[in-house]
């Protein structure tokens, strides 16, 4: 199955000059959804770790049915104000812009391994943001996981000191 097919570029999304790739159709085919959650399981087998985090709202898309078929916990980490019990949080910049993300304060401990899901690997910067949160409470990365990377933008580079996985490269 060519899943570059079911990636539709968006334009000017969410601003002039982004090229947005959107995921969705993939996720309207069971088929192709099924074939991508099975690939990104593949790339997972022989990583060590106990936790999937993920940021809202996308890469929930693919941590969540990761994480019960593969039998881990699932971490949710999501904008100011989304997550009901005491946070831990994280400012960072974006390619457009600046953002803050959350993560409940008892998510993690001391040891725990993760790795972080996400739909689009781009710069890095959301990815490397949760990586430090993470670590500032603790918990060790294993590595990253994305169904596609926009390699243009050297997210990986950002990254280099992790495992960096992902299905499509643009």
């Amino acid at each position: 199955m060519e899943l570059k097919e079911y990636v539709r570029d968006i334009l000017d999304f969410p601003q002039k000059g982004i090229i947005f790739k959107d995921i969705t159709p993939i996720l309207k085919d069971p088929e192709a959804f099924g074939y991508t959650i099975k690939i990104l399981q593949e790339l997972l087998k022989d990583w060590d770790f106990d936790f999937i985090v993920a940021p809202e709202a996308r890469g929930f898309l693919f941590a969540s049915p990761l994480a019960y078929t593969m039998k881990k916990g699932l971490i949710p980490v999501r904008k100011p104000g989304k997550l009901p019990y005491k946070t831990v949080n994280i400012s960072y910049n974006l390619e457009y812009g600046s953002a803050e993300l959350q993560m409940h304060v008892d998510a993690l401990k001391k040891g725990d391994r993760v790795v972080i899901v996400d739909d689009v690997l781009a710069t890095g910067g959301t990815l490397d943001a949760i990586r430090r949160m993470v670590n500032n409470v603790g918990a060790d990365v294993e590595g990253v996981l994305c169904m596609a990377e926009l390699g243009f933008l050297k997210g990986r580079e950002r990254l280099k000191d992790l495992k960096v996985a992902s299905i499509l490269k643009y």
